[in-house]
């Protein structure tokens, strides 16, 4: 069976970018529906709408209701369709810009991801994770392909709280762990339609890592002073272009499912997605039986930027057995990626190795 990488077809990142969204798409169409959340629109619409107008393009503005659910979606199809767009622009999280993906997927016209914050690695990949309305995981709609454009400015991203930042670090610290899971095991990667990875995809997965693990920290602390620098570019590229080639072309493990067996638990649903995934990573090291070192290292990385390591920093305080054991079923569901490991996975090894990860975390916070 051949290789497949997925990428987006163009990624700009840089201080001032959305300046030139205009020059890219008009490449792609001439009637833009432009969605976002309310916070992402007030701070970069007026100059997308601008750069747009410069262009020819004419746009319609519509905000995002909150969550990547078939309901929202084809409720953005209608308006796409009644306004006769093109082109479909989302701007904001993850959220919104897997919204985006599957309306321009269901349309069947070019999307531009503008992300106004680095909090997932979902701009560049050609999947929408879709949620029911109450914010559990429902399912994951694989398309058939990357983004037309991918456009971060890094000056916007910069203005954004910095939990997002850090949200995406830990979305992105899965990726390197995932990815070597499918390596390991020679199990199909659905994400690319049971392709294995190829080598660029694996070394941007390690890139990706070791590109947190530099400039991490210092990326958080300049973000916190709405800064850019050569660190919060690095971070900001592991966070949504290293991440998002390495995980879809790498393939998913367990540190995803964690993340989707975790949301069947009402408490978790404040945390944003990458510290969910984060805490899904240390899981799946410890259900893998990886080596101490690399498991100290990983929670070393978490506590220095500020990543949940317990369970109770996932929003799970004192949970019953009851509870991991729900999540734990929900972890191990029929097409869950955790099967991708190289052994058989069950639910009593991952609640196994949710109780000992969180007992870890609390025991290296006290250590340090």
């Amino acid at each position: 069976m051949g290789r497949l990488l997925l990428a987006p077809s163009r990624y700009i990142q840089g201080a001032g970018a959305i300046k030139e969204i205009g020059t890219h798409a008009s490449n792609f169409g001439t009637k833009a529906l432009l969605t976002g959340g309310r916070s992402a629109l007030s701070s970069c619409g007026a100059a997308i709408e601008s750069s747009l107008k410069e262009k020819g393009i004419d746009c319609k503005r519509e905000s995002f209701n909150g969550e990547c659910c078939n309901k929202e979606i084809q409720r953005l199809v209608g308006v796409g369709k009644a306004y006769g767009a093109d082109l479909v622009i989302a701007a904001g999280g993850g959220k919104v810009i897997d919204t985006g993906k599957a309306v321009a997927h269901a349309m069947k016209v070019p999307v531009i991801v503008v992300p106004t914050i680095a909090s997932t690695d979902a701009p560049c990949s050609a999947l929408s994770v879709i949620y029911t309305d109450n914010h559990v995981f429902e399912s994951y709609l694989v398309l058939p392909k990357s983004p037309e454009c991918v456009l971060v400015d890094t000056a916007v991203v910069a203005q954004a709280p910095v939990e997002f930042l850090i949200a995406g670090m830990g979305d992105a610290l899965a990726t390197f762990w995932e990815a070597d899971t499918c390596a390991r095991s020679c199990k199909p990667n659905v994400l690319t339609g049971g392709t294995p990875p190829t080598l660029a995809a694996l070394a941007l997965a390690r890139l990706c890592y070791d590109t947190l693990l530099e400039f991490g920290l210092q990326a958080k602390l300049a973000v916190e002073r709405n800064s850019v620098t050569p660190a919060v570019e690095a971070i900001v590229e592991a966070n949504t272009l290293l991440s998002g080639i390495g995980f879809e072309s790498g393939g998913l493990a367990g540190s995803h499912s964690v993340h989707n067996g975790l949301t069947v638990l009402e408490g978790s649903h404040d945390k944003h997605h990458g510290q969910k995934v984060s805490f899904g990573t240390l899981t799946q090291l410890v259900l893998e039986g990886r080596p101490s070192k690399n498991i100290k290292e990983v929670f070393k990385f978490c506590k220095s930027v500020g990543l949940p390591i317990t369970l109770e920093e996932i929003g799970l305080k004192n949970p019953t057995p009851e509870d991991i054991r729900r999540a734990a079923e929900a972890t191990t569901a029929e097409g869950e990626t955790i099967h991708a490991t190289w052994f058989p996975v069950t639910a009593d090894m991952v609640e196994s190795a949710i109780w000992t990860a969180d007992a870890l975390g609390r025991e290296f916070k006290k250590e340090n």
